[in-house]
């Protein structure tokens, strides 16, 4: 599931019914940063429909701009691992420490001020996870208890992939500090995101969800990412999702319902890494889909993805910082909006692809390209940033491989 993050209704509501946590009890992000702008208190539906979206990494784009062209209002920030030099704290991207954290604070600031919010996403593709780093949950929950009450968090994201979902004491690790923080912080919206497969999820997904029945721990949703294994259309995910449904059936003795109810389903838009393709009548159809059954989550990933490429198609390569499909910008959130209960507004698709990358043009530098060859020094543009390369490389996109990769981020053109 490399998703280019590490190179870069009845039963249904009463399931999610969610109740805030007292401001008085945590600090706001804008209260950390020395602001005043206070949480918002968004229904459990915003959260479940939150979009994932990188701060810090994959040439983000503006939330505000987001929310005001599509009406969304929570955000799923991506991702807190464990520091890169070892230990059990918990830092952005594994570079960037949450304790002293002013970038992401920012945006959070940002989003509350327009009424809306945020959950964090932890582990993802890559990086070393908290859970493989503390020696146990309770460590483990101490250290997401610190990005909680920085943040002044309502909602968290545990977002159990490879390396660490085949790792038996990490994933105990993950579940039972999920457990914690579910019980020390009433209301907190807790989702559990995993791989998918055409069985619904594999061998490493049910253990995490047997592990999760020894604890008898039960988050708001489980989620499945019904792609990058042989996926390719709408019909392949919804098929997936019907069998997973099955399996949260027999693994909890749930009726379809409630197993609907605690289920969710996390996309991608647009050209997968593996070069299926989800398109916007995909998403339309597994939303349908979503609704009609009563389930618990509708997300994807990612926000930085969700604009066009130049050209369209991107040459037939996966970005992490756009589509590779013909679209406007911020589609595939739209359906985002849909899934939390309000209604987008109407945009007209662009006429004629985009001439220039997002960001303008940096004079005199010339545009990267897949195939040619560079050194230390060397610099680019793409995707309207100028980028230096750090050391020999070929092949590898300025912008997908985050902060620890080959190109560093000069800024906007």
């Amino acid at each position: 599931m490399n998703r280019l993050k590490a190179l870069g209704s009845g039963v249904a509501a009463a399931a999610l019914a969610f109740a805030g946590l007292g401001t008085a009890a945590v600090l706001s992000a804008g209260q950390a940063n020395g602001a005043t702008v206070s949480a918002n208190a968004l229904s459990s539906q915003w959260y479940a429909a939150a979009p994932y979206l990188m701060p810090l990494d994959n040439n983000p784009p503006s939330a505000s701009a987001i929310m005001d062209a599509t009406g969304l209002k929570a955000f799923q920030l991506a991702f807190i691992l464990a520091p890169n030099g070892g230990g059990c704290s918990p830092t952005w991207g594994g570079t960037s420490a949450v304790s002293s954290d002013t970038a992401v604070a920012d945006v959070i600031s940002a989003i509350r001020a327009k009424g809306g919010d945020v959950s964090v996403s932890i582990g993802g593709y890559g990086g070393t996870k908290l859970g493989q780093a503390c020696s146990d949950a309770a460590s483990t929950a101490a250290a997401y208890q610190q990005v909680i009450t920085k943040y002044g968090l309502k909602a968290m994201d545990f977002d159990l992939e490879e390396p660490e979902y085949e790792n038996t004491a990490a994933v105990a690790h993950e579940i039972g500090a999920a457990k914690i923080l579910q019980q020390n912080n009433p209301g907190l919206f807790i989702s559990v995101t995993t791989a998918g497969t055409a069985a619904g999820t594999g061998w490493f997904g049910q253990q995490m969800l047997n592990e999760a029945k020894s604890q008898g721990f039960t988050p708001n949703n489980f989620s499945i990412m019904p792609f990058d294994g042989g996926f390719n259309g709408a019909a392949s995910q919804t098929s997936a999702l019907t069998a997973f449904n099955g399996l949260l059936q027999s693994t909890f003795g749930w009726d379809a319902a409630t197993a609907y109810a605690h289920e969710g389903f996390s996309g991608m838009n647009g050209r997968s890494d593996t070069g299926e393709y989800f398109y916007q009548a995909d998403f339309q159809t597994v939303l349908d889909y979503a609704t009609s059954h009563g389930m618990g989550r509708f997300t994807f990933w990612s926000l930085n993805r969700d604009r066009q490429c130049s050209p369209p198609d991107n040459n037939g390569a996966t970005s992490g910082t756009c589509s590779s499909v013909a679209q406007a910008d911020w589609d595939f959130a739209k359906y985002s909006v849909k899934f939390a209960g309000a209604t987008p507004p109407v945009t007209t698709p662009p006429t004629t692809p985009p001439t220039t990358p997002p960001g303008g043009s940096c004079a005199g530098v010339a545009d990267w390209s897949a195939s040619a060859v560079y050194v230390g020094g060397n610099e680019v543009q793409h995707n309207g940033h100028k980028w230096k390369a750090k050391w020999w490389t070929t092949n590898e996109e300025p912008g997908t491989t985050g902060e620890w990769g080959v190109w560093q981020d000069e800024g906007a053109c």
